[in-house]
C-alpha cells in the first residue's frame, strides 16, 4: 500500500521559509516523479513543481520560481519543498504526489499524500 506523508507546514510571517517533507512508502521511490500541489478552497489543485526520479529535472511554477525549492533523497524516500520568501498567496494545503510519468498536472498523478497547511500571514 502506497503511503505519501507531508509535514512540515505551519503558520509563518510573509517573507519567512518554511521545509516540507513527504516521506514515500509502499514503492520504489527512487522510480517516481515527485510532485508538490497546492488547494485553496474553492479553486482546482494548483501545480507547485516537480522532480524527476533521478532529480535530475525540476521544474516550478512560475509563481515560485526562485523562491522555492524542491528536492529528493532517494535514500530515505523522501521529498523535500524548501520554501523561501513566503508571500500571503502562498497560503494553501500542500500536497505531495508521485507518479512514474513526469507532469505538472494533477490528474497524471496516481499517489497522493493528505496535505499539510501552509499559512501565511502579512
Amino acid at each position: 500500500q502506497v503511503q505519501l506523508v507531508e509535514s512540515g507546514g505551519g503558520l509563518v510571517q510573509a517573507g519567512g521559509s518554511l521545509r516540507l517533507s513527504c516521506a514515500a512508502s509502499g514503492l520504489t521511490f527512487s522510480s517516481y516523479t515527485m510532485g508538490w500541489f497546492r488547494q485553496v478552497p474553492g479553486k482546482e489543485r494548483e501545480f507547485v513543481t516537480a522532480i524527476s526520479w533521478s532529480g535530475s529535472s525540476t521544474q516550478y511554477a512560475d509563481s515560485v520560481k526562485g523562491r522555492f525549492t524542491i528536492s529528493r533523497d532517494n535514500a530515505k524516500n523522501t521529498v523535500y519543498l524548501q520554501m523561501n520568501s513566503l508571500k500571503p498567496e502562498d497560503t494553501a494545503v500542500y500536497y505531495c504526489a508521485a507518479d512514474r510519468s513526469y507532469s505538472v498536472i494533477a490528474r497524471f498523478y496516481n499517489y497522493w499524500g493528505q496535505g499539510t497547511q501552509v499559512t501565511v500571514s502579512s
